[in-house]
């Protein structure tokens, strides 16, 4: 009797909802290459350990997937949602998720580096050791997203709703936080010698109580503020 195979490669061709429901059905662990998903309707589909490389998924719904351990890498997916999805040990690497949401997804140790998640949606996000390296995340809503004793390396967070989350004893390396929104975010005994500062406002300003900044960076503070040094 042949035994079943339990890996798939697949590559180069566009694949349907129906094509991933056979694959997971089957039992199958798949290797994406270089496919189209733009739009497929992938929801509550169980996919651990799978792999997306060089992957279109461009309003891809993913809401509520099984995709523990899955690897992503170079791939595109403008509004791709992966809202309430299991997101456990999977990462992320060259990935342009650009508005895409991950809405109470699962993201305990759930890595993202080299990415552009501009305008991603992380509101609710149910998470035990997320991590970003090289992202953009301009725009994006990470409310509520620990930091604590992290070390954030050029992460754009320029104009990102940071409401209420932990950077306590984070140390910032190559990172922006201008113009963000700042309401009830922490930064208790944090390094901010290495991030870009401007557009702070007064009420901003007080935040940052307990953390250590450069001199340039208060001259620069003061000078947002309109107050003058001589």
């Amino acid at each position: 009797m042949a035994v079943k195979q339990s890996a798939l490669e697949i590559s180069d061709r566009d694949v349907s909802a129906g094509d991933m429901r056979s694959w997971v059905a089957g039992g199958f662990t798949v290797s994406l290459k270089n496919c189209n998903l733009d739009g497929a309707d992938l929801a509550s589909l169980d996919m651990p350990g799978w792999t997306f490389a060089d992957c279109k998924m461009a309003n891809a719904d993913l809401r509520s997937a099984g995709l523990e351990g899955a690897r992503f890498s170079g791939c595109r997916g403008a509004h791709a949602d992966f809202s309430g999805a299991d997101l456990t040990d999977a990462t992320f690497s060259g990935c342009d998720f650009n508005n895409a949401s991950f809405v109470e997804a699962k993201a305990n140790d759930t890595a993202f580096e080299g990415c552009k998640l501009t305008g991603a949606d992380f509101s609710r996000v149910r998470s035990l050791g997320i991590s970003f390296r090289e992202t953009l995340l301009s725009a994006a809503r990470l409310r509520g997203i620990s930091f604590n004793n992290t070390r954030l390396e050029k992460l754009d967070f320029g104009m990102a709703d940071l409401t209420g989350c932990d950077f306590r004893k984070s140390v910032f390396s190559g990172c922006s936080l201008r113009d963000a929104g700042l309401v009830d975010a922490r930064f208790d005994g944090a390094d901010l010698r290495g991030a870009d500062l401007g557009g702070l406002r007064l009420i901003d300003a007080k935040k940052f109580r307990g953390a250590t900044i450069s001199k340039d960076q208060a001259g620069q503070i003061l000078a947002e503020l309109g107050l003058k040094v001589r």
